[in-house]
């Protein structure tokens, strides 16, 4: 995705951050943490090149680190998109907190509590990485997208097995495009949900 220098900017200061802040809050992989650009920020940086977001509330569940939400708030500083990162763990939170602020993230915020607890977000666009197989997932989704909305979810390598066995369980309308930083991966855009 081409992003300003501006954004570059900012993401090497969040990628900071993160080496910082890892060591006592396992907020990568610490093998991963070399790789961060690759592994993680432009991994994120594809899921907001596909979605496109340009209004309404954009909800990433699970943000863990901040991958991929606070990436898509970064990137889309200046679109009128609203962000809200769901994090239970409160030095996670803390963290994405600390980010928010040194960046100036004004339509960024962050809500420490389970996802299953909070009234629904009507959001937009929902994002989930690493979070939990696609199954698990799908009542999160109707709990927290608006009747038009798209969820944008980062799956690994049982992806199409995932969506299989969710298909027998819900209505759902699915794209699946290729990841550009795994081979086995892919990102998967559903919307239309339904149960059976």
């Amino acid at each position: 995705m081409h992003v300003s220098r501006e954004t570059w900017d900012e993401l090497d200061v969040y990628a900071a951050m993160i080496r910082k802040w890892n060591a006592r809050i396992n907020l990568v992989a610490p093998s991963s943490v070399p790789h961060l650009q690759e592994r993680h920020i432009a991994d994120s940086l594809q899921l907001v090149e596909l979605s496109q977001p340009d209004a309404g509330l954009w909800a990433d569940l699970g943000s863990g680190g901040g991958f991929p939400g606070l990436v898509a708030a970064i990137a889309c500083r200046d679109r009128m998109t609203d962000f809200i990162l769901v994090e239970s763990d409160q030095r996670k939170s803390a963290f994405l907190r600390s980010v928010i602020r040194e960046l100036g993230l004004k339509r960024a915020e962050v809500i420490s509590a389970r996802i299953e607890d909070l009234n629904s977000l009507k959001a937009a666009y929902i994002s989930i990485r690493a979070l939990a197989p696609l199954p698990r997932l799908m009542p999160y989704l109707v709990q927290h997208l608006e009747k038009n909305g798209q969820a944008w979810l980062m799956k690994g390598r049982q992806w199409q097995a995932e969506l299989d066995e969710t298909a027998s369980h819900w209505r759902f309308s699915v794209e699946s495009h290729p990841s550009k930083t795994d081979q086995s991966a892919a990102i998967l855009k559903i919307w239309g949900l339904d149960h059976v």
